[in-house]
This record gives structure tokens, sequence and C-alpha cells, in this order.
């Protein structure tokens, strides 16, 4: 599944990355700590996350994950989002909690999300 079919179907808001939202999803990973999407997320995934400072960035390239999604509402600031075009990095919202955005993407099909929040 292609990370433009997720945007539709969450009706996620894109705050960066729009021309990169063509990426195939090979799973999600949700966590808050950083140091546990370095250790367990895994290429071609959706991070699912709470966090929306300039480090989720560089971790999430690195990682070369698909995109991330920041939940419940909250925005990122100006820095970050100039980081994540750089890095062409996809930065998605929603106002919708990430228990949610997880059960919505596992009945997409989306699978290998884990949670450790």
């Amino acid at each position: 599944m292609k990370l433009t079919d997720i945007v539709k179907s969450l009706e996620l808001e894109v705050f960066s990355g729009h021309r990169f939202l063509d990426r195939e999803i090979t799973g999600g990973y949700v966590s808050d700590i950083l140091s546990s999407v370095l250790t367990h997320a895994q290429p071609g995934n959706l991070w699912i996350t709470y966090q929306r400072h300039l480090n989720i960035v560089p971790i999430a390239s690195v990682k070369e994950l698909s995109g991330i999604i920041i939940v419940s509402g909250r925005k990122v600031d100006k820095e970050t989002l100039e980081k994540a075009n750089e890095e062409k990095m996809p930065i998605l919202g929603t106002s919708t909690d990430a228990f949610q955005v997880i059960g919505k993407l596992y009945r997409m099909g989306i699978k290998g999300i884990n949670e450790n929040v």
C-alpha cells in the first residue's frame, strides 16, 4: 500500500514531503521512545508518534522510514518541517489518538505495528 492511500483514507494533514507520498508502506511502528525506533523500526515502516521535535527527522531518515504520523492534533514547528523537506521525509498529522490510528491501519492491512509508548 502506498502512503498516499493512507493519507486519503485516514484524512491526514500533510505537513512535509508532499512529493514523496508514493512510497510503499512495508509495515508500521509506534513509539515515543526514539531509541526504540532506532532499534526496532524497519525500512519502509510508517512511524506513529506523539513526538514532534527536530530529532524525529534524522531518526526516520537513517531508518529509511516511509513517513511519520504525528497524532493527537500536535503541530510541528517550522524548523522540523524544513529539515523534513530537506531529508525528503513526509510528516503527516491527525487529531486522532495513536490507539485509533493503529487500529485503522491494521484494518487497512498494515501489519507489524508494535507499541512501546
